[in-house]
């Protein structure tokens, strides 16, 4: 009786063991993909595929530091506005979807439109730097990291108070790559404090 019934579970092993492989085969591929996908949508050449993100921030962008700048080191789209931890990225990408509606609905294709919602999308971006503590910029910079006595004396005094206030980077760096909106009053944002920014003029191709 045993005897008999000895192939079936050995069959059994082996039809498990042949569903295991082909799932972790079509796993690894699945993973595969998925990842090659996001890390192209990571890249700077595909924020600024769309018209809307290369005529007008994208060649504010041009003009700043981040771009160019004595060492050479560049800060690329992502650099400022993905999160490097894969978790964050990811839940960054299911938030950035809904960026596809607005653009196949044109709702900001001309520098007039895009004007005008300029101050919105400003605000939403400042408030989620705000709320993960400027997280993308301390991926280079750090208080810890600081040497004040080799920063002008202005930036290291407002340095060392920011980092006594508890503030974060987006609390006085706003427009540092982009333009700020005109509505953007800085001593309404931040009454008394040093803010440091940047009002380019929207019209400019800055080149």
């Amino acid at each position: 009786m045993s005897d008999h019934a000895s192939p079936k579970p050995s069959r059994a092993r082996k039809a498990t063991l042949v569903i295991l492989l082909v799932g972790v085969a079509i796993g690894i591929v699945f993973w595969g993909g998925f990842n090659t996908a996001m890390e192209a949508t990571n890249q700077e050449a595909f924020c600024i595929s769309c018209h809307e993100m290369r005529v007008n921030v994208y060649e504010e962008y041009t003009d700043t530091i981040h771009y160019t700048n004595r060492t050479g080191v560049r800060a690329t789209c992502p650099d400022c506005h993905v999160p490097k931890d894969w978790v964050h990225k990811f839940v960054r990408k299911i938030r950035a979807s809904k960026e596809l509606y607005h653009h196949f609905m044109g709702d900001v294709d001309t520098p007039e439109k895009f004007e005008a919602e300029r101050f919105r999308l400003a605000q939403n971006v400042w408030s989620e730097m705000k709320r993960t503590d400027s997280r993308e910029c301390r991926n280079c910079h750090e208080f810890d990291s600081m040497d004040y006595t080799k920063q002008e004396s202005r930036s290291s005094q407002g340095h060392q108070d920011a980092e006594e206030a508890g503030l974060t980077c987006i609390d006085c760096h706003k427009g540092i790559a982009h333009s700020l909106p005109m509505q953007y009053d800085p001593e309404q944002d931040a009454p008394g404090k040093s803010v440091f920014y940047t009002r380019l003029d929207p019209a400019s191709t800055r080149k």
